[in-house]
């Protein structure tokens, strides 16, 4: 098909590739790749892995010719056929054989997180630690900003005037003429 039959028959493309448009569909509701769920349906149907010699082939007719094997046709409808009725697992690990890295469970993983629990307390706890330790030794103070020491906690225990009223002498009053003291 080139170009500009594309652009007159748009809809001609999908007709073609309406076997292989199941085997997405179906690789999609399990969540993997398309010749991964190849490789599922001839375990299926087969009861064995495919083989080496047939990977080649398998994948030529199936990626380049748009040719789909009966039997992955018939795997891909019924992943689909119990996808939508609900009892398809797409996180079941026997759809996810082929898959090198694929985990549900990372190993040792509670350990691991405990491991991480107590390296980030020590390290938040020792820095504590330090940092009451080095203000400690420096007089006093707080660790906190705006960081007062001993001398300006002292110094504001003097009674301070900011201009209010409330803190005038009592024997200062207004002048005779109305004016400041």
């Amino acid at each position: 098909m080139n170009f500009f039959e594309t652009l007159i028959h748009p809809d001609r493309e999908e007709a073609e590739l309406k076997e292989r448009a199941v085997v997405i569909r179906a690789a999609n509701a399990l969540q993997v790749g398309e010749f991964q769920l190849l490789q599922l349906a001839y375990r299926e149907w087969f009861g064995k892995d495919l083989p080496e010699a047939l990977v080649s082939r398998l994948f030529t007719t199936y990626m380049l010719d748009n040719d789909v094997p009966h039997w992955a046709r018939h795997y891909a409808r019924d992943i689909l056929d119990g996808h939508d009725r609900g009892v398809v697992d797409d996180g079941d690990p026997v759809f996810h054989r082929y898959d090198h890295d694929y985990h549900t469970v990372v190993p040792q993983g509670g350990r691991k997180f405990c491991v991480a629990v107590v390296a980030l307390t020590v390290c938040i706890g020792g820095g504590i630690v330090l940092a009451n330790m080095a203000v400690g030794t420096g007089g006093g103070g707080s660790v906190l900003p705006p960081y007062f020491d001993e001398q300006d906690i002292k110094a504001a225990t003097q009674q301070m005037s900011w201009g209010r009223s409330d803190v005038l002498p009592r024997n200062a009053g207004l002048a005779a003429d109305g004016g400041q003291p």
